[in-house]
């Protein structure tokens, strides 16, 4: 019997999978596609959760074929990750007009994050403070206890590391290896040696034009070859952000996300802080939060229900250059760069609210401005280099809370709801970084404001 059910909700998934099909073939917008598919998600999980509950077979059964479609269409974002960001940062190199202009873009970028992430992390302390966080216990049960043992064997990896040590980390030793993805910096890795390569060709270009031209040339082939192959991939968005958010919402433990709802309902208002944020530095530079908003929305709902900024990398730099008027060569660095640094919510917000919860349980004040003001460095200086994938939160934290020698049980205890905030952090992360492709493109004076005023630029992807 369970076995037919599961086979009736597989079908009743392909059957709505068609309609978005019809959709596409119907020459329907992109985003009424995704929105359409994100409110299916939604109704469609919930549903199933309401019917069946989390724990029942059928769910586990049905999640089963239907992640094929969500955990696919991630997978295939994230099996560009690397080519795109090195064929990315390199592009960048050789389609600026004004060399001078390398040293503003990639200080700029490096500033607007480092700062973004600053501000979130003062946010994350706040809040915590404002909802009376500091000190709370949360319930220990069987999930909690296997992930804090978890956690212990994963705190071995960065615990003793320090600052310059962790620094250290980010240079390549075997950049094939790192282009295999094989550390958890590899993708800042793969940043610094794609720098190198720019800078190599920058010099190349002044003392012998003609096979910098041909470098140029080659660059620009495989550039144009790598971005078709995001289009065809994203042409599966509304499929995959179906499948995900149906995953969500069938499996997540609602009993669970009451008990914690408290530090829930925190760290949805600190991100959303962190949104106020992005609108105001926007309006500093005379961009329309709500245009931001409307050019962005796809992006950043694949962000909140993919939970991988890695994965919205293609769709971030699609975003940037086609719907909000940035120059390639400012999208392709804030992207990328955005992906291990600076990251707003996991790096941020995240690890500074987990900090502030258990310091008074370690005798810290967390009033002091001694304590406000270490956190804060802590976590801008440990925001290098977090991964933009599955866990990138956890390694921040773990990070922080190592570095302050503060406990890294909370982060354990925390873990039933995990999945509903990490939502939300990848979107912000995701914004983050292209806030600050949006502020280093008007400093440079390269912003398109007309694309971002026109409707009709946004993302397409059935050229």
């Amino acid at each position: 019997m369970t076995t037919l059910i599961t086979v009736l909700v597989v079908l009743v998934f392909a059957a709505l999978l068609y309609v978005f099909y019809r959709m596409q073939k119907r020459h329907a917008k992109f985003s009424t596609r995704v929105y359409t598919a994100l409110a299916a998600g939604i109704v469609f999980g919930g549903a199933l959760q309401l019917i069946f509950g989390v724990e029942n077979e059928v769910i586990t059964q049905s999640m089963d074929w239907i992640s094929i479609v969500g955990n696919g269409y991630v997978s295939f974002l994230q099996m560009l990750i690397m080519p795109l960001v090195f064929v990315s940062i390199v592009a960048a190199f050789t389609k600026m007009k004004v060399s001078e202009k390398l040293g503003k873009i990639s200080a700029t970028v490096l500033t607007t994050l480092l700062a973004t992430t600053a501000i979130s992390a003062l946010i994350g302390i706040g809040v915590t403070i404002a909802f009376g966080l500091q000190g709370a216990e949360f319930t220990q049960g069987a999930a909690e206890t296997a992930r804090i043992s978890e956690l212990a064997t994963r705190q071995e990896t960065v615990e003793g590391l320090s600052i310059p040590q962790q620094i250290l980390s980010f240079i390549p030793k075997n950049i094939f290896a790192d282009l295999a993805g094989t550390r958890a910096t590899s993708t800042i890795a793969v940043v610094i040696f794609a720098a190198f390569v720019g800078v190599a060709y920058l010099g190349i270009k002044r003392k012998a034009p003609k096979e910098a031209s041909f470098f140029a040339d080659m660059i620009d082939s495989l550039y144009r070859i790598v971005m078709r192959i995001v289009t065809l991939v994203l042409r599966l968005t509304p499929y995959g952000v179906f499948a995900l958010m149906t995953n969500v919402m069938a499996t997540s433990d609602f009993d669970a996300i009451l008990n914690l709802g408290k530090f829930v309902l925190a760290s949805y208002l600190a991100l959303f802080a962190v949104m106020i944020v992005h609108f105001l530095i926007l309006i500093g530079v005379k961009v329309s939060p709500i245009d931001y908003l409307k050019k962005t929305f796809p992006v950043l709902s694949f962000a909140f229900t993919s939970r991988s900024s890695a994965g919205a990398l293609p769709l971030n730099i699609e975003t940037q250059t086609k719907a909000l008027g940035v120059d390639e060569a400012t999208a392709n660095f804030a992207a990328s760069f955005g992906l291990s640094i600076g990251q707003n919510g996991c790096a941020g917000v995240y690890p500074a609210m987990l900090a502030t919860i258990v310091a008074p349980a370690a005798g810290m004040d967390v009033f002091s401005i001694q304590f406000i003001l270490l956190l804060v460095a802590i976590v801008t200086i440990s925001s290098f280099g977090v991964a933009g994938v599955g866990g990138g939160a956890t390694f921040a934290s773990l990070i922080v809370l190592g570095s302050m020698n503060l406990p890294v049980a909370i982060v354990g205890l925390v873990i039933s709801v995990e999945p509903l905030i990490d939502m939300a952090r990848t979107a912000v992360n995701v914004s983050g970084s292209m806030v600050a492709g949006i502020v280093t493109s008007a400093r440079i004076n390269d912003l398109d404001r007309d694309v971002i005023k026109d409707e009709a630029k946004v993302v397409d992807v059935n050229a």
